[in-house]
């Protein structure tokens, strides 16, 4: 396997595909950064980074909803990391039917390509697919349950890539993060919501559920996954979480944010919030033995004091001005 590859990053624009981008970049990979098309000629999270990184990509502005365009992102490049996504619950709800064309048909899209020309892709799922756990730690045979549409999109996204493998041969691996967290994620996510609200001043905190609880994973750690899984051949065709394996409910997550950053808080349970009673996933935690084993993989962030490792690290750049002043904690997103 040649040490550096032509890699096409889909949803290079945000929150972990811009981490993953940067990261790929510094290890010296030619890097094709598929953005969203808008009019601002914007590039998310990437306008952000270092100047000498942004000059290292080739950046590609489309939509993985049209297929010629991810047809002509996929030509030449090795490699597929296609984070590409609507990722927000409550959007879900809202809109389920951009959840259907983005994240299945916008699957469909990449493997096709990918059959078509070649490159190996790494798809990414999410811990929402397997709904509240019947069995903890969750491993990849755990039953699949869409509790929201965006779960079953999710789902239906997993199953198409992987049909490809099944049907064509097509090098495809999924890569399930349990819950991501870190720099640049949006408000929409529990932890920066938490965050940000402290960091301007407010002491009555607006949450949704406190019980659930859920594995939270360190940006870097996800990115490493990523990594791992890319440059393993045991991997093709095969299903792998990534996970901390600590598990924490919400209410207390908002206790260690609330300590690291010197705060007194009051939590307000907000109705808009709260999921509606089935959709709720009640408790996610990871088994990720399985990626350990075919990749060597193992977090960086793990257990409770690396979790609070990366919510001090998490604090630190949502406090800084610049940062702070990119997020509106007076609404609620979704």
């Amino acid at each position: 396997m040649p040490s550096t590859r032509k890699i096409l990053i889909t949803g290079a624009d945000g929150f972990i595909g811009s981490h993953l981008t940067e990261h790929l970049v510094r290890a010296g990979h030619d890097v094709r950064a598929f953005v969203l098309y808008n009019s601002f000629n914007s590039w998310g999270w990437l306008d952000r980074t270092r100047s000498d990184i942004r000059h290292a990509l080739d950046v590609f502005a489309g939509d993985v909803r049209d297929p010629n365009g991810v047809r002509k992102a996929v030509e030449g490049c090795d490699v597929v990391l296609h984070l590409a996504a609507l990722i927000a619950i409550p959007y879900s709800y809202h809109s389920p039917d951009t959840y259907v064309d983005t994240n299945i048909k916008g699957t469909l899209n990449v493997v096709q390509a990918a059959r078509d020309s070649g490159a190996r892709v790494v798809h990414t799922s999410t811990s929402e697919v397997y709904g509240t756990a019947r069995t903890a730690p969750i491993s990849e045979h755990h039953p699949l349950q869409g509790q929201s549409p965006y779960s079953a999109s999710k789902i239906g996204a997993d199953q198409i890539a992987l049909s490809f493998h099944l049907s064509f041969g097509t090098a495809v691996s999924v890569l399930r993060p349990f819950n991501t967290y870190g720099p640049r994620q949006s408000a929409r996510a529990v932890i920066p919501s938490i965050v940000t609200q402290i960091a301007k001043g407010q002491r009555t905190i607006k949450l949704g559920a406190l019980h659930p609880t859920r594995d939270f994973n360190y940006v870097t750690d996800t990115v490493r996954a990523f990594e791992a899984v890319m440059n393993s051949e045991a991997a093709i065709g095969q299903v792998l979480n990534a996970g901390s394996g600590f598990e924490i409910s919400i209410g207390d997550t908002a206790k260690v944010i609330a300590e690291t950053m010197g705060a007194d808080i009051r939590i307000e349970t907000e109705q808009a919030r709260l999921r509606p009673e089935k959709s709720e996933v009640e408790r996610l935690v990871a088994d990720a033995r399985r990626l350990h084993e075919l990749t060597g993989w193992t977090p960086e962030y793990g257990g409770p004091d690396g979790f609070r490792r990366g919510i001090a690290q998490t604090v630190q750049w949502f406090t800084e001005p610049a940062n702070l002043a990119a997020y509106k904690t007076d609404i609620y997103n979704i």
